[in-house]
């Protein structure tokens, strides 16, 4: 056994066999041992966590308690989310998008309304500026913090910053939370949010109620899980403020809109102070001042308890609040106070169902609501025992006053240039956050509107000298329509000073009316003429005498002939020389003459009989307002622009080979087709296929053949029998109906052959057959389809035999091209229509003007030929005290030169004489005094007229009648007058341009002070 030991043994090397290493080995092992590494104790970690976790615990205790960390933040934060009004337009803001609040102010619509003013000749003179901070936190899609508007409106001032108009939604406000009845405030906290008034912590967050948000995700996420639970609200009031006013459509439709209404609540809160008590009572006064329910038929959308209990129940708001206030003994008012309270704040949650169709719901909650409120000690029982009994009882048809006035006229005529700046309706222009300073002086605004409705009495009329021959009868007076228009020239352009009418009616005659004002249309023909002299000024003016001699100017072209040689005997005439030579040329006044005009032979006729036989100059006939000399003057301008210049139409008439004759005849044709069938359109329009064959039957005289034939034509798909029995039936009597049938078919003749077969016109034959075919068809539709007739029936004109015709057609087009060329000149000058009616009857007012055009025209006049624009509206400021404050103003105006100053000066010169001793020299009896002033008369007779086939006068009755001043006063006022009656009383009227003019009279000492001092007054 040794040996074995032995045998393993294990022999050391010589170095370790060394006694005195191996003892220092051992020593060393003895000296130094293994020690293992300290295990934690796992009690001890425990005990730590724990601690921590009570610690946590703890804190959010307390800051649910005293909100001191986030009150701190949010405070800190709001600081640096602030904006500055500088001048010109930010370079850092942000406007929101889709809140509904921020929709219905007109916040979201800024930038488009920027640039558009902008376009429209606005300036932005100041705009918020968001600071770093605030646009960051704006573009991700958080709301700023500032004290919003809970009433903003429209207002509309007077060019002195006074009031005109201001409407507020809601029209009915809480001032204060104190003056809430108690009882509203609880009703609602009871509802809402029960513990946002607490007073024991002042730091305290409203926008989070933990236990109401945890049940509200609890729902959440039972329904995502398809788990059937109630949905549960999480928000508190100040979230639904958020909500209501800026989240898209007013609703949370994801988390990140709920995000978003969280921390927008929560720094609007602090931005003021980390004590948030103040802050707690506006979210009450806030959330009853302007929450949403719904809208109603009378009133449109609802805001606010006030407005809701108005609109609604019909109820007084002031007076429900007074009934709350009150305490026992309690009444059946009160009552009935408190349950209408309670509905409104119970509908608030689903308004659209609860105040509409879900009434009987809404009754049934608000029970409910008010018998818990009674067991919480919330309500006296005595007065729950009361509004359980009570029964709500719903008006939709109360009127909310929501708007002041104070002059009917100037705010209309406002409010509808400011709708149509920004293209929006009076309804949503009343609500967006606006206040607009017009040019109107409201003090002479009222002035006038007063004077004019004292018109209407009798007394008044008789001290203002109205009756009179030319003027009125008594007991007219009050059936008189007058309506008024100042303008001042200033530096930023022709402002309004007052604009009026003695009509209760929204309606504008001064901008919105189409008008035969008479004989004010022979200023424009007067301007126009003298332009054209102007332009042959130009153009001949520095040619020598010899050259003007040999120019090759058609017979007709009787203005061209009248400069040339002007300007060969005068040579090197200024303008100004030739232009009052130019009024000096006379024009014979002779009434028996006829005119070929607008496509047949007419005649015209002076207001007295005794100027038929004068043979005024221009000037005086301007000066008297004689008829004939401005029919002959015009009919010289529409000759200069047929036979002037290099387009001159002169070898086209006078050359019946010209190729482009052709041109004009089929020119011809489609319009006087065209022409033909708008009249037929309007007779069938709007009648059934049966009506339309019975009028066309009644409006001629038929025989069977004539009959077949445009029957045949108009239903070429009636089969024998068909025809025989409509035959049968017109006529009573046996005939060989099938003769008749099989002669008349629609493809043996042409249309115009037919239409002589039937001895009807080609057109009221085609239109006929193409409604019955077409019945669904528009008139756009009818002129598109029938060109190919049109120019069919038109056939006749290019036969060699029928020159005479084919002349008489080419001149009507030519003198349609004529009043192209005249409608340019006169829309240059403001002329707000878009044709001319093609005749020389324009001369005398048949083609209609508007009050305010020809008061542009006289600014143009009085501004030595330059335009300047029209103001009504000179200042624009938009959501005053926001983030998204923006200012617009007019800057100085740019002058168009539009007319020629001497041309200008010479008009200006003839209308003054129009004052001192012609039509108008009746104004010296009012304005005797330094005043210059000048002007233009022309009375209106609007006549529907029936012909006869050969175009003999049956009857005539009187649609409406105008007489219209326009004038100038002084050296920088200018205005218009216009007297006005309707209907079918017009007929029982005589009065003349006497009328407005002795009106004018009767306004000159309200007048007279404010022009002679208008240099204190608006500038």
């Amino acid at each position: 056994m040794n040996a074995q030991r032995g045998s393993t043994h294990r022999t050391e090397p010589t170095l370790n066999a060394d006694p005195l290493l191996q003892r220092m080995r051992f020593d060393n092992v003895r000296e130094t041992p293994y020690v293992a590494p300290p295990q934690p104790p796992v009690r001890y970690l425990r005990w730590l966590l724990l601690l921590l976790a009570i610690l946590l615990v703890v804190a959010l205790y307390q800051e649910s308690r005293n909100h001191f960390y986030q009150s701190a933040f949010w405070h800190w934060y709001a600081g640096k989310l602030t904006y500055t009004v500088k001048p010109g337009a930010a370079t850092e803001i942000t406007f929101p998008d889709e809140g509904p609040f921020d929709k219905r102010y007109g916040y979201s619509s800024l930038p488009h309304w920027s640039n558009s003013l902008q376009q429209q000749g606005f300036v932005l003179s100041a705009q918020s500026q968001f600071s770093s901070e605030l646009q960051r936190y704006s573009r991700y899609g958080f709301y700023p913090p500032y004290q919003e508007k809970n009433q903003p409106g429209l207002t509309v001032l007077g060019c002195q910053q006074d009031t005109l108009y201001q409407a507020r939604f809601p029209g009915y406000q809480f001032a204060a939370t104190q003056q809430v009845a108690p009882a509203i405030v609880a009703a609602l906290l009871f509802v809402e949010d029960r513990s946002l008034l607490t007073p024991s912590h002042p730091n305290a967050n409203p926008v989070l109620n933990l236990p109401r948000l945890g049940a509200a995700v609890w729902s959440q996420l039972q329904r995502a899980a398809g788990i059937p639970a109630a949905a549960a609200g999480g928000s508190t009031l100040a979230t639904q403020l958020e909500k209501y006013r800026h989240s898209p459509h007013g609703f949370t439709s994801d988390s990140k809109d709920k995000f978003h209404q969280l921390v927008s609540a929560s720094v609007r809160t602090y931005a003021e102070s980390t004590n948030t008590l103040a802050g707690r009572q506006r979210i009450v006064l806030d959330y009853l001042n302007s929450v949403p329910l719904a809208a109603t038929p009378g009133h449109g959308e609802v805001h606010g308890l006030g407005d809701g209990l108005k609109a609604w129940f019909g109820a007084d708001p002031a007076l429900v609040n007074s009934l709350l206030w009150q305490g026992a003994p309690y009444n059946i008012q009160q009552a009935l106070a408190l349950r209408q309270v309670v509905a409104l704040i119970i509908a608030q949650r689903r308004p659209s169902y609860y105040l509409l169709q879900g009434r009987r719901d809404l009754e049934q909650l608000t029970s409910s609501y008010l018998a818990l409120m009674q067991q919480q000690g919330i309500i006296a029982e005595e007065l729950t025992t009361l509004a359980l009994q009570q029964q709500l009882t719903f008006q939709t048809q109360a009127v909310i006053a929501s708007a002041t006035d104070h002059d009917f006229k100037a705010s209309t005529m406002a409010r509808s240039r400011l709708a149509a700046l920004l293209q929006q309706s009076l309804y949503q222009l009343d609500r967006l956050d606006l206040t607009a300073q017009t040019t109107i002086d409201s003090k002479l605004q009222r002035a006038v509107s007063q004077h004019l409705h004292q018109l209407a009495e009798y007394d008044s009329a008789a001290a203002a000298g109205l009756f009179a021959e030319r003027l009125l009868k008594p007991g007219q007076q009050d059936q008189l329509r007058y309506s008024f228009t100042l303008y001042q020239s200033t530096e930023q352009g022709n402002k309004v000073r007052l604009q009026t009418d003695n009509s209760d009616l929204p309606f504008d005659f001064n901008d919105a009316s189409k008008l035969e004002l008479g004989s004010t249309a022979k200023l424009r023909v007067l301007v126009s003429y003298l332009e054209i002299i102007a332009g042959l000024h130009r153009l001949y003016a520095t040619e020598p005498a010899e050259t003007l001699q040999f120019l090759d100017i058609a017979p007709q072209d009787h203005l061209t002939a009248w400069a040339v040689q002007y300007l060969t005997e005068h040579p090197g005439s200024d303008l100004i020389s030739m232009l009052q030579a130019a009024v000096q040329r006379r024009y014979s006044a002779n009434p028996k003459e006829s005119f070929f005009t607008g496509g047949g032979l007419h005649t015209f006729s002076n207001f007295n009989d005794d100027e038929d036989k004068l043979n005024p100059t221009i000037a005086e006939a301007l000066q008297l307002s004689i008829n004939l000399p401005f029919v002959r003057l015009l009919q010289d301008m529409v000759n200069y622009s047929i036979y002037h210049g290099e387009n001159s139409s002169y070898q086209l008439l006078k050359d019946d080979d010209n190729p482009q004759r052709e041109q004009y005849l089929r020119r011809f044709a489609d319009r006087e087709g065209t022409t033909y069938l708008r009249r037929f359109w309007q007779k069938y329009q709007t009648k059934t296929a049966q009506q339309q064959l019975d009028i066309f039957i009644q409006s001629s005289r038929q025989t069977p053949d004539r009959l077949a034939a445009a029957y045949l034509y108009i239903r070429p798909d009636s089969t024998l029998s068909q025809f025989s029995d409509f035959m049968q039936q017109q006529f009573d009597s046996s005939n060989d109906w099938q003769s008749l049938y099989q002669k008349y078919q629609p493809d043996a003749f042409s249309l115009p052959d037919l239409a002589y077969l039937s001895r009807s016109h080609p057109l009221e034959l085609w239109l006929l057959s193409y409604l019955q075919q077409q019945p669904e068809a528009t008139l756009a539709d009818a002129v598109a389809a029938s060109a190919q007739q049109r120019q069919e029936i038109y056939q006749w004109l290019f036969k060699t035999r029928f020159r005479s015709a084919r002349d008489n057609r080419i001149r009507s087009m030519l003198e349609i091209e004529a009043f192209w060329d005249l409608h340019q000149r006169w829309q240059r000058l403001g002329y707000p229509f878009e044709y001319l009616v093609p005749s020389l009857a324009t001369a005398l007012g048949s083609s209609g003007d508007r009050p305010a055009a020809l008061a542009e025209l006289v600014g143009i006049i009085l501004n030595n030929g330059k335009q300047l624009p029209t103001m009504r509206v000179e200042r624009l400021d938009f959501a005053v005290d926001t983030p998204y404050e923006s200012r617009f103003t007019r800057p100085e105006a740019q002058a168009v030169q539009l007319m020629d100053a001497e041309v200008a000066l010479t008009v200006r010169q003839l209308l003054q004489q129009v004052v001192n001793a012609g039509t108008a020299r009746r104004l010296q009896q009012g304005f005797n005094s330094n005043l210059t002033q000048g002007g233009k008369t022309g009375t209106g007779d609007n006549r529907l007229v029936k012909l006869n086939a050969r175009g003999q006068q049956i009857s005539s009755k009187a649609l409406n009648r105008t007489a219209t001043y326009v004038f100038y006063l002084g050296a920088a006022h200018f205005g218009v007058l216009t007297a006005y009656v309707a209907d079918e009383t017009a007929e029982q009227f005589s009065f003349t341009s006497a009328l407005p003019l002795q009106v004018l009279n009767s306004m000159a000492p309200i007048l007279l002070p404010y022009i002679e001092q208008s240099s204190v007054g608006c500038r």
